[in-house]
C-alpha cells in the first residue's frame, strides 16, 4: 500500500493532457526534468553515472510518472540514461524535445528545417527505445525557417503515428494560436517561477484552454532559495525547505501547472519531491505572490 511518505508525488494530483481529445494522457503534476543528469554546461556524460541512474530510478519510486528530457541534453546523454535506467517505461510518460543543436557547453542553436525535425524524432525514438513518443515538444521555433515548414512537418510526423501529442517550448500566446492551425498543442514549456512571472499571459491562456503549462527553472535562482530569502522565511514557518515552498506555490497557483524540477542528486530529488506535501496557507501565498 502506498502513502505520501513513500510516494509523495501522489499528493501533487494529476492533469490530463488533451483532455478534450480522443487520446487523453493523464500524468502526475510534479514530474522530473532530466537536464541536470548530464555533464557541466549540459554537455557530455554526468560526473557520476551511477548517481544519475539512481536519481532516475528513485524518482519513479517516489511516484514520478512524467519525465521531461530533450535530445540536446548532452546531447543525447539524457535520453540514453533514461533508457538505461527505466526502459520499458511501465506506466511512465517520457516527454522529449527536438530542434536545438549543440556546439559546446551551454551553447544552443535552433534548427527547424523539416529534414532535421524528422531526424530528431526518429533518433529520439531509437535512443528511447519506443515506437511512438508520448509528448514531443518543439524545443524552440527556428526564426530562420518558415513556420509553415516547421509546424507542417510536426503535423506530418504526428499523422504518421511517430508522435502521440505535441507541445511547444518558449513561446507566446500568438505562437500557440498559429501552431494550432497545424496540430493540437497539449502543453507549453516556458521559464516561470515564483519570482519570474514573465509567462503569466501564456499561463492564463493555457489555463483557459486546458493546455498543460510546464515551467522550466521552477525553483528560481540561488538567491531566491538562500537562508535570508522570502522563501526561507515561509519554509521555516511551515517546516519545509525553500525549494519545497517554491514547488508548492507553483502547484497551488494553477491546476494545469506541471513543474519538472531537475537534479543530479538523489538527496536533492527527495527534497524536491517533498514539495508535493507542502500546503501553503493564505499568508504564505500572499507573501509569495508579492515577490513578482
Amino acid at each position: 500500500m502506498t502513502s505520501p511518505t513513500t510516494k509523495p508525488i501522489l499528493a501533487s494530483g494529476t492533469f490530463t493532457l488533451a483532455a478534450g481529445g480522443s487520446d487523453p494522457l493523464t500524468v502526475r503534476r510534479l514530474g522530473f526534468g532530466a537536464m541536470r543528469i548530464t555533464g557541466a554546461g549540459i554537455w557530455g556524460p554526468p560526473q557520476d553515472h551511477d548517481e544519475a541512474i539512481a536519481v532516475l530510478r528513485r524518482a519513479v519510486e517516489l511516484g514520478v510518472d512524467f519525465i521531461d528530457t530533450a535530445d540536446s541534453y548532452g546531447p543525447y546523454v539524457s535520453e540514453d540514461l533514461i533508457r538505461e535506467a527505466l526502459h520499458p517505461y511501465d506506466g511512465l510518460v517520457i516527454a522529449t524535445k527536438g530542434a536545438l543543436t549543440r556546439q559546446g557547453p551551454d551553447q544552443w542553436d535552433p534548427v527547424g528545417r523539416a529534414p532535421y525535425l524528422r531526424q530528431c524524432v526518429h533518433m529520439s525514438l531509437r535512443r528511447l527505445g519506443v515506437d511512438r513518443i508520448d509528448l514531443w515538444q518543439l524545443h524552440r521555433i527556428d526564426p530562420r525557417t518558415p513556420r509553415e515548414e516547421q509546424f507542417g512537418e510536426i503535423a506530418a510526423l504526428q499523422s504518421e503515428g511517430l508522435i502521440r501529442h505535441v507541445g511547444l517550448s518558449e513561446v507566446t500566446v500568438a505562437d500557440v494560436v498559429e501552431a494550432r492551425n497545424y496540430f493540437d498543442v497539449v502543453s507549453v514549456q516556458n521559464l516561470y517561477n515564483v519570482a519570474d512571472r514573465s509567462a503569466e499571459e501564456l499561463l492564463d491562456f493555457s489555463t483557459r484552454e486546458g493546455i498543460g503549462f510546464i515551467p522550466w527553472f521552477p525553483l528560481g535562482n540561488r538567491a531566491l532559495l538562500g537562508e535570508d530569502s522570502p522563501l526561507a522565511r515561509v519554509a521555516d514557518r511551515l517546516g519545509a525547505t525553500p525549494g519545497q515552498v517554491a514547488l508548492a506555490w507553483l502547484l497551488q497557483h494553477a491546476q494545469n501547472v506541471l513543474p519538472i524540477p531537475g537534479t543530479g542528486s538523489v538527496a536533492h530529488l527527495e527534497d524536491n519531491c517533498g514539495g508535493a506535501l507542502v500546503e501553503l496557507d493564505a499568508d504564505a501565498v500572499a507573501e509569495l505572490d508579492a515577490l513578482a
